[in-house]
């Protein structure tokens, strides 16, 4: 019984050691256990406070979300605001204008963007004439974009109704280098005469611009003009400027041409015609486009001999291109012409052909070697035969006209020929290789 006890008391002492070592590795793992949670929750905090963070940036998100909207939601207010503004006054300046008894001649537009003075001055001009008849001549002021100047004057004018072409949209250039700015008058001049035609219902349509100002006898002219317009779908427009107007080559404040190049500046088109232009209108450099045979299709322009126009525009987006050599020696008519009195059937298509014809082989024919220093020598009308384009660039720097041509077509010409007077009364004639065929002239 003894040994027992005593082997008894020997099996403890492993045991023992076997406790102690168990409940070290307890002791361990409750602190690796410990140490682990002690990192869990510091993960937990971390996280939560990120959590937090990033629910405050979300919230302040939000805020400035709701903050943009209402800010979008006004400004769309205002512009309604401003388009139903602008709507009345249009429906009131029409009302002020238009007697609802008088069918008007056309409207006559001015385009308008960032120069104020320049408007002003034009708008002057403009109402010094078109207040006795502007019940046949509404007047408007087409703005593009948002110059707060602009906008300003134009508003102040009883007289006129206002329109403005704002447009967002980006401007892509076809070639690196261009001007925007071509661009964006072609896209003003669609959205004024479209509105003008489709909106406004007009039959006619006068364009000016901001820098031009006009003659005692501009709306009579028009007028005068309207009926051919209607009469002789051969017209394609009427123009109220001369490319060869300054005052050492015009006279006769009575003569009227036919021409293939388009003139601009001051000019009127029919709904008709904008019909068919509209669809096809270009990006940019609307003029010279119409001046392309594809798209006056053998029509013509009217024209005068002495401008009823005149270009002050030194400053704009041609950088005052020719302005001192063509545009400011123009020579604006001073003289009130009756047109009414006047008897214009000698411009329709049937009739001009021969008329023209007739005055052109009265006119005394000289070689082309020095042609400047011959004509002064010669009495009356002469004619000089050029071979080409070179050629006629050559002799029109002899005498100091436009060298300028478009699509094979010189400047101011008809058939190839090229008028304007040199010591004037005496009339000059650039004559092309084929213009006394087509003119039907033979053995001259």
């Amino acid at each position: 019984m003894a040994k027992l006890s005593c082997d008894f008391r020997y099996l403890l002492i492993p045991a023992a050691f076997v406790f102690i070592y168990i409940q070290m590795r307890l002791f361990t793992t409750q602190s690796e256990y410990a140490d682990r949670m002690a990192e869990a929750v510091d993960a937990e905090h971390h996280c939560t406070s990120q959590m937090r963070l990033l629910i405050d940036q979300i919230s302040m998100q939000q805020e400035q979300i709701v903050a943009l909207e209402e800010g979008k939601k006004r400004k769309d207010q205002e512009c309604a605001q401003l388009k139903t503004l602008v709507n009345d006054l249009e429906k009131k300046a029409l009302q002020r204008v238009i007697d609802k008894t008088q069918v008007p001649v056309a409207a006559v537009v001015i385009m308008a963007c960032n120069r104020a003075d320049y408007l002003e001055r034009t708008v002057a001009s403009v109402l010094k004439y078109q207040s006795s008849v502007a019940s046949k001549y509404p007047l408007f002021v087409s703005q593009d974009g948002s110059d707060p100047r602009v906008k300003t004057k134009a508003l102040s004018y009883k007289e006129l109704t206002y329109m403005q072409h704002i447009d967002y949209d980006p401007v892509h250039t076809d070639r690196p280098g261009e001007l925007i700015a071509y661009y964006k008058i072609a896209r003003h001049y669609k959205w004024a005469l479209d509105e003008l035609f489709y909106k406004h219902n007009f039959d006619r349509v006068i364009i000016l611009e901001d820098d031009m100002e006009i003659a005692p006898d501009f709306f009579d002219y028009f007028e005068a003009a309207a009926a051919l317009l209607d009469k002789d779908k051969s017209i394609m427009a009427v123009s109220s400027w001369n490319d060869n107007g300054q005052k050492q080559f015009v006279y006769d404040p009575y003569a009227l041409y036919r021409s293939d190049f388009f003139p601009g500046l001051g000019w009127m088109l029919t709904r008709s015609v904008w019909n068919e232009l509209s669809p096809k209108w270009p990006k940019a450099y609307w003029d010279d486009w119409l001046r392309l045979k594809e798209n006056h299709k053998g029509r013509q322009f009217l024209r005068p001999e002495v401008c009823r126009t005149y270009n002050f525009g030194e400053h704009g987006s041609s950088m005052g291109q020719f302005f001192e050599k063509y545009l400011a020696p123009i020579k604006m008519n001073d003289v009130k012409v009756d047109w009414k009195s006047q008897d214009l059937s000698y411009l329709t298509e049937d009739k001009y052909a021969q008329y023209f014809a007739d005055i052109l082989k009265m006119a005394k024919p000289i070689p082309g070697t020095d042609p400047a220093l011959m004509a002064s020598n010669i009495e009356g009308d002469i004619r000089i035969q050029y071979r080409d384009q070179s050629d006629f660039e050559y002799i029109a720097q002899q005498f100091g006209v436009f060298e300028e041509w478009k699509d094979g077509v010189p400047r101011t010409a008809y058939k190839g020929v090229v008028v304007f007077r040199y010591h004037p009364p005496r009339r000059v004639f650039l004559v092309g290789p084929d213009s006394l065929q087509q003119l039907g002239i033979e053995n001259a």
